[in-house]
């Protein structure tokens, strides 16, 4: 019996995993047209078919969803054998992905893994900035970085930094104005700045204080999603920004913004680098866990 050819099954669950074919062309670095061909090809070889497609995007059809949880990990441990033969050159080498927010990634992990990648010229790691809760099994990132009391129990977790607090600050223009809030419940009556998480809500402020906890939802002018403009904003005095601490520390210590409630901000769990138990795990990521390791 001829063996099939395997490159139109990566080719659909690339696809099927990308939900575009664009970004599964720029993943394996092929044409669209071909990508689109070698679908084709295996629907009418399968005499099924795999994908629905519309003008926004691709997804799987019940049968393509079968063959893509059939397939499609098989693929994934083939990719992680090959980067785990590694192990045998001269140099470790292959490809770490991790899904971080914005301050960790400037302020620990860039950091700490740029030497790795000076030293071990064939190692490539990609960092994917978001503030959702990632699945990073589903999404084939080797790991994640979170606030270590949000982490699944089935995963490995590491810690990368000290404990956290949060902060609420404002510019001293904006105090100027309006009263500098006593409790967490005064927020209600200030133009706070907040963050939208890629799930669609909006963050709910949380505050403790001798074991009484109060979550309040402001309201405010500004919503961004991501902290760096939180961050700009506190500074051209839109209202009350509500970050980790170290996000704001050089414009405390310098008087541009101004902290309030801070006996309502008790320490908490730092960032922990997690990933899964069950997968083995290349040179590459091994070096990148030992660089983060605190």
């Amino acid at each position: 019996m001829a063996r099939r050819n395997l490159n139109d099954l990566l080719a659909f669950v690339t696809v099927a995993r990308e939900g575009s074919f664009t970004r599964a062309g720029a993943v394996l670095g092929v044409s669209q047209s071909a990508l689109s061909q070698a679908i084709k090809a295996l629907e009418e070889r399968l005499e099924i078919r795999l994908l629905t497609r519309t003008t926004r995007s691709v997804s799987p059809t019940p049968a393509g969803e079968r063959l893509l949880q059939a397939i499609g990990n098989r693929f994934d441990e083939i990719e992680s054998e090959l980067d785990a033969l590694t192990e045998l050159r001269d140099k470790p080498a292959g490809s770490v992905r991790i899904t971080c927010g914005d301050w960790v990634l400037r302020t620990i992990l860039l950091p700490k893994l740029m030497p790795v990648m000076h030293h071990y010229p064939d190692i490539r790691i990609e960092f994917d900035v978001s503030y959702g809760l990632r699945d990073i099994v589903a999404d084939r990132f080797d790991a994640g970085v979170r606030l270590g009391e949000s982490i699944d129990k089935d995963m490995i977790a590491i810690p990368i930094s000290s404990k956290l607090r949060m902060a609420a600050v404002a510019s001293p223009a904006y105090f100027a104005k309006n009263p500098a809030p006593k409790v967490p419940e005064d927020l209600t009556r200030h133009n706070c700045i907040n963050i939208r998480f890629p799930s669609g809500g909006v963050y709910v402020w949380e505050f403790e204080r001798r074991g009484r906890q109060v979550n309040v939802r402001v309201e405010g002018q500004a919503i961004f999603n991501t902290s760096p403009h939180i961050v700009l904003a506190a500074l051209d005095g839109a209202g009350i920004a509500f970050l980790p601490e170290e996000e704001f520390a050089p414009h405390i210590e310098e008087g541009r913004l101004v902290r309030v409630l801070q006996d309502w901000c008790p320490p908490f769990s730092g960032y922990h680098l997690y990933y899964p138990s069950r997968r083995q795990h290349s040179p590459a990521f091994s070096l990148v866990v030992d660089a983060l390791r605190m």
